[in-house]
């Protein structure tokens, strides 16, 4: 006997929404699925915190930072919630809907019991959707991984940091501290 899993698509996700069928569920849209998402620990919380105000610092008006908000990724049915989406500034824009791919200049999430899935399925969505940049903050390892490159549905370009700075493609005039996205 073959599982087939039912597929839903961003239509739907937004109208079990609307319905309320998802209240009080932590949960987003990944390639069609509704997937849970784990609770955020202390740390997890804070230092997500710190790293968005430091952005915000760091960026000023060029860049808009969007803490736990989704994005839509249309082409694979998945509106996840990263933890932090750095977008194109165009607030007015958001009101009518969530960034696409081309509104992303680059994202980041903060990663403890997440990491599988951040370093797999969230990988290659974002890789799919061509987000040319995507940070994960391995708070296990103490460590961030830098994905640069989307081509085929994933990253050709991965670096992983413990210390030093590097700047985001999209703003190569910033220098972001590896240390305050560990520690904040």
């Amino acid at each position: 006997m073959t599982v087939t899993t039912a597929k839903w698509s961003l239509a739907d996700y937004h109208l079990m929404i609307e319905v309320g069928l998802l209240v009080d569920r932590h949960v987003e849209l990944l390639n069609g699925e509704v997937i849970n998402m784990a609770p955020e620990k202390p740390e997890h919380a804070q230092l997500n915190t710190d790293t968005a105000d430091y952005l915000r610092e760091l960026l000023g008006k060029q860049a808009l930072v969007r803490d736990a908000k989704p994005i839509t990724l249309p082409e694979s049915g998945s509106e996840p919630q990263p933890d932090l989406a750095i977008v194109e500034p165009h607030r007015a824009i958001y009101r009518t809907h969530h960034p696409y791919p081309e509104n992303i200049f680059w994202l980041i999430e903060y990663a403890n019991s997440s990491l599988s899935k951040d370093l797999n399925a969230k990988r290659k969505a974002y890789a799919a959707a061509a987000i040319k940049e995507y940070w994960i903050v391995d708070l296990k390892h103490r460590q961030v991984k830098i994905f640069r490159e989307p081509v085929n549905g994933d990253y050709c370009s991965e670096v992983t940091l413990k210390i030093g700075e590097i700047s985001p493609l999209a703003f190569p005039e910033i220098t972001v501290s590896i240390q305050r996205l560990l520690e904040g």
